[in-house]
């Protein structure tokens, strides 16, 4: 899967940060929180907002701190600890039971009758070792966002921490950001929902890489070529 951008990490790091509240924003949607833009940017900056959720403002916060978290930590493999501190970042204050642990219980998921297995840590360390060694970083990151959708390792929060992993792989591989924007949200909902039942990611992997991939294609470094200096200039 050809990398639909081609960034240094700093330059990636840059997009992330100049977009992050509108990317905590979409993420909230797609959470089903009832925030909009000008909420998000103003509980992102410590401002109260009126007529807010106390738990959405948790939740927005929390995705602010997990963001911090992953562009401080870019330089670690994605392993299951690290999930795991993700998923526990983004649960904090009490709005996930027991963030960052394991489930052990099985839960349901809304619009399907399939439920997903219990999480298993030596499957899931198998699992992960086995997309670590996808060689497309763009396919690799995309790979891992929806497996981790799928397998509902932790008891709430699965999708805010699948995309927060995937991410820590484009921006530290320079290939973007994943994000899905809000005229697409439905249609990614009714194909995750398939992704579930079939255990088929293709056509979600093609649908993420159309349209859920954010970026600037900045342009070369040019090389600044200084002109040769001619004969009077150099008997001066």
């Amino acid at each position: 899967m050809k990398p639909k951008y081609q960034m240094t990490v700093e330059q990636n790091i840059f997009v992330a940060k100049r977009n992050i509240i509108d990317y905590i924003w979409k993420s909230a949607k797609l959470e089903g929180f009832a925030v909009t833009y000008p909420d998000t940017e103003a509980i992102f900056n410590g401002l109260s907002v009126p007529g807010i959720k106390v738990n959405e403002i948790v939740g927005v916060n929390n995705l602010k701190h997990a963001w911090q978290f992953i562009l401080d930590n870019l330089d670690y493999s994605i392993d299951l600890s690290y999930i795991c501190k993700i998923n526990q970042l983004v649960g904090g204050d009490n709005l996930i039971v027991q963030a960052g642990y394991l489930r052990k219980v099985p839960v349901s998921i809304g619009g399907t009758t399939w439920r997903p297995d219990m999480p298993d840590e030596s499957q899931i360390k198998e699992d992960l070792s086995i997309i670590h060694a996808i060689e497309s970083p763009t396919e690799r990151a995309i790979t891992l966002m929806l497996y981790l959708m799928r397998k509902q390792m932790f008891l709430d929060g699965n999708k805010r921490t699948a995309m927060l992993s995937a991410n820590q792989v484009m921006i530290s591989s320079g290939c973007g950001i994943i994000s899905i924007p809000i005229e697409h949200q439905r249609a990614f909902t009714g194909l995750l929902v398939q992704y579930y039942e079939s255990n088929d990611m293709e056509t979600l992997k093609t649908f993420m890489y159309d349209y859920c991939i954010d970026g600037i294609q900045f342009d070369p470094v040019q090389k600044t070529v200084s002109p040769k200096p001619d004969k009077e200039d150099i008997e001066r």
